[in-house]
Order: structure tokens, then C-alpha cells, then sequence
């Protein structure tokens, strides 16, 4: 399974973003997807999965009212919707496909895409 994240940009605090990972590879619609960022000068954090057919949704507490996670098993594609973004929101978003273990932990997660910026201005 291949992942490219997209979307990503810069914005004023409070404005809205769209990211969108698109998969290649039937086995994706089998996998749970994660969205995780990386600020700089810290580590990756998980941000939101969602479990393979879409009954389990998870989020890191700082974004939950916030942030929506969803999926498009069809078109291959996970999405992360960001809503009143925060200058702390800045950072390089990456999705993951394929947990093993507990969700918040990068190193459960087998696949990879390369990262898209979110930059937040106040």
C-alpha cells in the first residue's frame, strides 16, 4: 500500500482544511487509517484514526471537537477534515495505514505517506 497526503497549506487561525490520503492497493480498504503530525523540534503524535469499516472513530483530545476523520473505501482515499484551526495545529500531517497495536504509537503503524504542511497564523 502506497499513501500520498495532500491538502495541506496556510491559513489564519480559525480557518478550515481538508486533507485527503489517497492509497493505492485494494488492501487499504482493510486497514485502519491514522493521521498523525509532526511540529518542529518534536515527535509525531497521533492526531485521529479510523477503523476499517468506519464504526470506530479515535482522537487526540486537543482536536476532537475540532477534527473530523472519515473515509471513502470506493475511492481509496481517508480524510481529515480541520475545522477552527490553531496556530498550535502547525505541522507536517502524515497518514498511516495498517495497525498492529495501540493506535497512538507510530511504530504500529506498517504503511506511510510522506507528509503534507499545515501552517496555522495567528
Amino acid at each position: 500500500v502506497q499513501l500520498q497526503a495532500s491538502g495541506g497549506g496556510l491559513v489564519q487561525a480559525g480557518d478550515s482544511l481538508r486533507l485527503s490520503c489517497a492509497a493505492s492497493g485494494r488492501a487499504f480498504r482493510n486497514y485502519s487509517v491514522g493521521w498523525f503530525r509532526q511540529a518542529p523540534g518534536k515527535e509525531r503524535e497521533f492526531v485521529a484514526s479510523i477503523s476499517w469499516d468506519v464504526t470506530s472513530t479515535y482522537y487526540k483530545d486537543s482536536v476532537k471537537d475540532r477534527f473530523t476523520i472519515s473515509r471513502d473505501n470506493a475511492k481509496n482515499t481517508a480524510y481529515l477534515q480541520m475545522n477552527s484551526l490553531k496556530p498550535g495545529d502547525t505541522a507536517v500531517y502524515y497518514c498511516a495505514a495498517q495497525t498492529t497495536g495501540t493506535r497512538t504509537d507510530t511504530r504500529n503503524w506498517g504503511y506511510w505517506g510522506q507528509g503534507t504542511q499545515v501552517t496555522v497564523s495567528s
